[in-house]
This record gives C-alpha cells, structure tokens and sequence, in this order.
C-alpha cells in the first residue's frame, strides 16, 4: 500500500467513526437508549454493521463517546465563541452554562448518559472523553486555580452533580437554583455566561449537530488556545 492509500484509508475510517458517533446522539435524542440499536445507529452512518464492533466494543462504549463529543465541541464552542475572552471568570460561566444548557435541551441523551456511566463498565477514558477533560482542566487554570490536580475533578463532580439533578424523571430540578448554586462557588456574577433567559448563538438544543462531527476537514482538534 502506497502512503497516499495508506492516507486515503485513515481518512476514510475517520469520516466513518465520526458519522456512527453523530448518528448515536441523534438516534438516542430522539429515541432513547433502549430504542436504539446497533443496526439502527449504521443504517443512519451509512455503514456496515460490522463496522461499528471495528470502532467501538459495543453499544453503551459508542453512546458514550457520542455524548462525550457532544458534550465537548458544545463545551468548545461556548468558550472559543465571539466575542472572544480570555477573562477566566467568563470562560468558567461559559463552561457552566454549556454543561447545564445540554441537560435542560437534551435531556433523554443526558439521562442516558449518567446512566451508562453508572454501569458497570463505569466511565470510559475515550478520546472524546480526553478532550473534554482538556477543555474542563484549562477553564479552572484559567479561572486561577492553583491546583488543577484536585479542583478539575471537583468541577466536573459539581457539573455531574448538576446534570444529573436535572435529567431526573418527573422530580428533575430546574437549571436556575443549579446554575445560582454553581455560580456562588466560582464566585461569578449571575450575568456572566448565559444566563438562563437568555440564548447563545447557536443555543445547545439545535437539531443539527453536524457541526460537531468532522466527516470533511478534521475539526475535532480542541487544544485550549
């Protein structure tokens, strides 16, 4: 194999990973996990079935990643969008409000998810994951943490936490108290972020979550700049 095919084929098997994550999150959206099947999930990518178990080792192992890339190009659009900041109190209301905008728009994908991650296959470090963390880690450097180590993952229990409270059937809270209880901690001002009657561009709940699955050029690169 020529290093031209060898690129070809990467490229090939990248687009095709990405088109099963983005028609996980759309089909769970709309159906839920249950409802949901392998079969299904390819049928939408357009590919194989087979070639789902090539990429991932089962169901709940993809719906994961799905989410977590989601949950982390959301995540990355709210920080990098206009007008740009660097002021570290902004950026962490901007994270804050991604997070809890996915729970409030989307929340049969996050039940979901807080599901899966209390299977007993646990939580999954996946790539999509790995950039998440990134994104997480460098907003509490830059809030001005001193200790990363300890306060990152107390940031994403406190947003789990959060998300969780939200999804909960029939008694889920409101994201209001959440976010003012969040907000308190961080020691930000209520109209920083977005808060909640108000809409970013884009929003979290929009249909089309194309945008957040690269299957032209590689857009999934999300090193904090």
């Amino acid at each position: 194999m020529t290093p031209r095919s060898a690129s070809v084929n990467e490229e090939l098997r990248r687009r095709s990973r990405e088109r099963l994550l983005q028609a996980a999150v759309e089909l769970v959206s709309e159906r839920g996990y249950e409802a949901t099947t392998l079969a299904d999930i390819a049928d939408r990518a357009g590919s194989a079935r087979g070639l789902v178990s090539y990429y991932f080792p089962g169901k709940r192992r993809l719906v994961q990643s799905a989410v977590h890339r989601l949950m982390h190009r959301t995540l990355e659009e709210a920080l990098e969008r206009e007008p740009r900041t660097e002021d570290g109190r902004e950026r962490m209301a901007r994270a804050i409000d991604a997070i809890l905008g996915l729970a409030r728009d989307r929340p049969v994908l996050m039940r979901q998810h807080m599901a899966g991650l209390l299977d007993t296959e646990g939580f999954v470090q996946c790539p999509e994951q790995q950039r998440l963390a990134e994104l997480l880690r460098d907003t509490v450097a830059r809030h001005g943490s001193c200790d990363t180590g300890t306060d990152y993952p107390m940031l994403r229990a406190l947003l789990m936490g959060a998300v969780y409270a939200m999804v909960l059937p029939n008694v889920g809270m409101p994201i209001t108290p959440l976010r003012a209880e969040l907000f308190r901690r961080y020691q930000l001002d209520w109209e920083l972020g977005v808060p909640p009657d108000t809409e970013a561009p884009g929003g979290t709940c929009d249909a089309d979550v194309s945008r957040f699955f690269a299957t032209g050029d590689d857009q999934s690169s999300s090193k904090p700049r």
